[in-house]
């Protein structure tokens, strides 16, 4: 009897030392890589809906340090942005909006730039971004959820 318990701590002993040793095994993304690894997804740039602008600014604001990953849609006129922070850069969320926006004024003085840092309009981009790349949307609609996800920005503020 006491021998089948010695066994039975024995094995439970090195199950739990192989499974620790496997856990401790796991690759970990190291905090201080650079972005090159980050794939931006290039919009369609036909001529119904033109987004060589959304991806410009998408290939610019991707190079700052701060921001993991960027999602931009534009029309004629204006220029929707909504960018996810890295988490340690999270209590700075309106500076690195800001200085977002008035980068992207500057390049594109002709455009009207709205930026966020909100989750869900990160969301709504992407959802309106693969729309346009399969090129499942009209100009009607483009402008139809462009005003939706420009108030639902305008709200936020």
């Amino acid at each position: 009897m006491k021998e089948k318990t010695n066994k039975l701590i024995m094995f439970l002993l090195l199950l739990t030392v192989i499974g620790l040793g496997s856990g401790c095994n796991r690759n970990q993304n190291q905090s201080g890589e650079d972005h090159e690894d980050l794939n931006i997804s290039q919009v369609h740039t036909s001529n119904p809906i033109n987004q060589s602008v959304a991806n410009q600014a998408k290939k610019k604001v991707i190079t700052e340090e701060d921001i993991s990953d960027v999602k931009a849609v534009n029309t004629d006129k204006e220029l929707l942005i909504a960018i996810k922070v890295e988490n340690f850069e999270r209590f700075r969320l309106k500076k690195i909006e800001k200085n977002v926006k008035s980068d992207l004024e500057k390049d594109y003085p002709d455009h009207k730039v709205l930026v966020s840092t909100d989750s869900k309009m990160y969301l709504e981009l992407d959802q309106l971004e693969q729309k346009i790349q399969k090129g499942n949307t009209k100009r009607k609609e483009l402008e139809k959820d462009f005003i939706k996800i420009k108030s639902l920005m305008k709200e936020k503020t």
